[in-house]
């Protein structure tokens, strides 16, 4: 058996095995996209690189074969530049987003696209269970929402942007029975937020939902804070406002009002709770900031975790600095909770980070058409009545919605690379990108070809299957693509083969139809 060293663990395995199996065996982590159990190892996406130390060669673990006396290094600064390389490179060349761009124009990064989905069905209970995964006060937002995402809505460029605000409301509205989400198990840990206008509401209802006790403390006599202001400008009805601390009261909050909190207070409720937030709102001297340090438009926070510079105490919303809009009051309210959540499991707060998302602009008038082909025609509905949609004008809206998600988010091998090692979706854009094109010839599946990254998985699976057609590479170097030979459909290609090919292919170029 030939034995070999990998990151200093010495390995012995079977002849004929692999670089990348040999890791494995002993637990050591190598990404691959083109690689599959049971189908060839033909080495195209090279994220899989490792290094012989002795020669400095790079080699793709995926298709070579251990010799014996090999030492390679799988995780040191070379080999993890190589294969950000690789990663770049399969960027430059791919056309996709992975996430909307409406959602991605959210401060509460709300799914909006999902959203959109559950509603077009009639599914508004599904609906609002998406997005409370991400906001406090759907209702409230329905009406006073500056909706950033319906701006970059691609919907814009065939007619007139989705109703995304107005949708959003319906789906609090026409829930069958009040809805509070599941939360984790009880943690024992106390949890203060002084202030109950938008972001400390916020904060509130997603500390609740990691499982903490939460108190709101209110100096009013009044609970909403600078809601109550849309409420006497007319914009948002006093049911509503009433209705959602009312739901926040079911699930969990206890809120305190008359309680205007002065330094000495702040000082005996950090020592009585494990973790305080503030979210007073803006202020306006010195004095109001409790004993904290102050900054030019508030009190002093780290920029990424909302911690001040007293241990324990965080801040969040207008109180570091003015906050215009609801909705980015209260996803900074939410942040914030996140970030005294990792503070209350590890003794220090965490900040809020997205994960990788490839971009590729303004749709031409050449891609209009291929995303209409998972719409509908017809110009944006106007809402007839004060409160909004009726069930049947949401469904009718919510059909508009383009679908610009990609359908792997959570599962697509590109991104998860791109992620791992902080790629550059722009370092090799070179030239005019290629326009998105979509099958849907397919009852299972869709083809975007624009996203593939010539692995060859889905021809070798096609085979397998023994599929009449099947597909093949088409084409010579940078113009290659996988495509259905003889100008066949693809439901002429793939007739038993289809969900395999789905579930192999790294990225979203082939995937599986789902509604959601």
């Amino acid at each position: 058996m030939p034995k070999l060293t990998i990151d200093n663990i010495a390995i012995n395995v079977p002849e004929g095995t692999t670089i990348l199996n040999a890791a494995r065996s002993v637990g050591i982590d190598i990404p691959s996209m083109c690689y599959l159990d049971g189908c060839s190892n033909h080495p195209t996406c090279m994220v899989c690189m490792v290094k012989d130390t002795q020669t400095g060669k790079m080699m793709p673990s995926c298709a070579t074969k251990v010799v014996d006396g090999m030492n390679l290094a799988s995780e040191d600064a070379e080999v993890f530049e190589a294969r950000k390389e690789a990663v770049e490179l399969l960027l430059s060349d791919h056309v996709g987003d992975c996430e909307a761009p409406c959602r991605v124009a959210c401060p509460a990064f709300m799914d909006i696209p999902k959203m959109n989905r559950f509603i077009a069905q009639g599914k508004f209970d599904e609906a609002l269970e998406i997005v409370k995964e991400e906001i406090a006060l759907p209702h409230i937002l329905g009406h006073i929402c500056s909706a950033p995402c319906e701006k970059v809505c691609r919907r814009k460029d065939v007619d007139e942007a989705v109703s995304i605000c107005i949708l959003k409301r319906i789906s609090a509205v026409e829930k069958s029975d009040i809805y509070l989400p599941e939360k984790k198990d009880a943690s024992g840990k106390k949890l203060a937020v002084i202030g109950s206008g938008p972001a400390g509401l916020s904060a509130a209802y997603h500390l609740v939902l990691e499982g903490h006790s939460c108190a709101v403390f209110e100096k009013e006599n009044s609970l909403g804070g600078s809601l109550n202001l849309s409420v006497k400008n007319g914009e948002l009805p006093q049911d509503i406002l009433t209705h959602e601390i009312e739901l926040l009261k079911q699930f969990g909050v206890v809120f305190h009002t008359n309680q205007k909190i002065e330094k000495e207070d702040l000082k005996k409720i950090n020592s009585d709770f494990d973790a305080v937030i503030l979210a007073i709102g803006n202020v306006s001297d010195e004095g109001e900031f409790l004993g904290l340090k102050a900054a030019k438009t508030g009190v002093w926070v780290d920029a990424d975790t909302f911690a001040t510079e007293t241990k324990g105490i965080f801040a969040t919303g207008s109180i570091i600095r003015l906050q215009k809009m609801a909705v980015k009051a209260i996803a900074m309210g939410k942040e914030c909770a996140w970030s005294v959540n990792e503070f209350l499991q590890k003794g220090e707060g965490k900040p809020t980070k997205r994960e990788f998302n490839s971009r590729f602009g303004t749709l031409r008038k050449a891609e209009v058409e291929e995303y209409l082909k998972e719409s509908v025609e017809g110009d944006r509905i106007e809402a007839k009545s004060d409160r909004g949609f009726t069930k049947e004008e949401a469904i009718a809206e919510a059909k508009r919605c383009l679908h610009c998600d990609c359908r792997k988010l959570d599962n697509c091998k590109l991104r998860t690379c791109a992620e791992t090692h902080q790629a550059d979706r722009r370092r090799f854009l070179f030239g005019e990108r290629n326009n998105v094109v979509k099958y849907f010839n397919h009852e299972s599946i869709v083809y975007e070809p624009e996203k593939c990254i010539k692995c060859g998985l889905c021809i070798e699976i096609a085979g397998k299957h023994k599929e009449q057609t099947g597909l093949t590479n088409m084409g010579r170097g940078f113009t290659v693509k996988v495509a259905v030979p003889f100008n066949q459909e693809i439901d002429k290609a793939l007739t038993v083969a289809a969900k395999d090919c789905a579930e192999a292919c790294p990225t979203g170029a082939i995937s599986l139809r789902s509604n959601y």
